[in-house]
């Protein structure tokens, strides 16, 4: 089975997350949503919220899981038997720092990333664009999932 972890804090889950979401599908047999924990970080969504946001999303999609972890992603791709890790570019900047972690978790792991481009139409979308959108009560609604609704 080729599984594929897609790591990220998803606070909250964009149309660009969704989108990449949905093309893995039809790399992989499945595609494990894991929602990253991490104390130091202040969230504007609850850990609970940010999960049903995403299990909402894909409700009617089989092969995506949504999951919750602590640690290195490359040790729950190991617990998980999870040969990829997914990600989405949108940008130069993006890859830099996306590159610099495959190239990390590669070095402690057999463990490949698979990386995709973002589509035009969601690639200028970024969860803290969206958190200031409704922090400044503007209509955030067109950059996420209809599951997100607050």
């Amino acid at each position: 089975m080729k599984r594929a972890i897609f790591p990220g804090s998803f606070d909250p889950i964009t149309n660009g997350h969704y989108d990449i979401i949905k093309r893995g599908i039809s790399l992989f047999d499945e595609v494990i949503v894991a929602i990253g924990i991490n104390a130091d970080k202040k969230y504007m969504f609850s850990l609970d919220d940010r999960k049903r946001f995403i299990e909402e999303a894909f409700k009617d999609e089989p092969k995506v899981k949504v999951i919750t972890y602590e640690g290195l992603t490359i040790d729950l791709c190991r617990k998980l038997d999870a040969d990829f890790i997914l990600r989405g570019l949108r940008n130069p900047a993006d890859f830099e720092f996306e590159k610099a972690i495959a190239h990390t978790n590669r070095r402690l792991s057999k463990i490949e990333t698979v990386f995709l481009l973002t589509a035009a139409k969601t690639s200028y979308i970024s969860s803290s664009i969206v958190r200031d959108v409704i922090r400044n009560k503007g209509d955030y609604t067109v950059l996420v999932p209809d599951s997100v609704r607050i």
